[in-house]
């Protein structure tokens, strides 16, 4: 009887568990911080994941009604109860399908704003991409007219330095050819290996 007393004196409880402090929650972030800490004594410990809750349906209408309620004097006291359950039932019903019809107008409404605003992205995006292509052409196109121009400019530079050395080469041609000979000593001979004659047609 001793062995199973606590110290506090309550029979029944083992003494290897010790009592928790009870601790109460003011805010939710210190209950979820309370829950998560019970939850972290015991990793091992499979924690419950509630599963998601059905949606509620209305009950399907009945095929056949075969009790049809009427305003006859003769109804019971009891029968004005059972078409009041009849009838909320179908009020429920109803609005039950009215909020199923506003849902799906909502969602194909929000499915037109995406596929709209998806469009007004592509167009803004292809407007784009095309002015850039059209500022990349212009850039190539001006790169290209450059290369030209310096192109011609290297041609042009090298066609003039080509006349120079041209007209070089025909200045020191000019310098080392004589443009007329003078005359020549009496010793020198024709090939004709005849005395100078004003008329000799030879090559002197």
């Amino acid at each position: 009887m001793s062995a199973t007393r606590e110290k506090d004196g309550r029979p029944g409880k083992p003494s290897g568990k010790e009592s928790q402090p009870l601790i109460i929650a003011k805010t939710p972030a210190e209950e979820q911080r309370l829950k998560l800490e019970r939850l972290m004594r015991n990793p091992d410990k499979p924690a419950p994941i509630p599963d998601r809750p059905k949606e509620w349906n209305p009950r399907a209408p009945p095929e056949f009604v075969r009790d049809v309620m009427g305003s006859s004097a003769g109804a019971g006291s009891g029968e004005f109860h059972v078409y009041r359950h009849l009838r909320r039932r179908e009020y429920q019903r109803q609005d039950f399908l009215d909020k199923m019809t506003e849902k799906q107008k909502m969602d194909l409404d929000y499915l037109d704003k995406v596929s709209d605003n998806q469009q007004a992205a592509d167009e803004r995006t292809a407007k784009r991409r095309k002015k850039r292509e059209k500022l990349k052409q212009k850039k190539l196109m001006a790169k290209k007219a450059k290369q030209e121009a310096n192109n011609v400019e290297d041609s042009e530079k090298s066609s003039s330095s080509s006349e120079e050395d041209d007209q070089e080469r025909e200045a020191e041609d000019d310098a080392e050819a004589p443009s007329f000979v003078m005359g020549k000593s009496t010793s020198q001979q024709h090939s004709c290996n005849k005395p100078f004659q004003p008329g000799c047609e030879t090559d002197h």
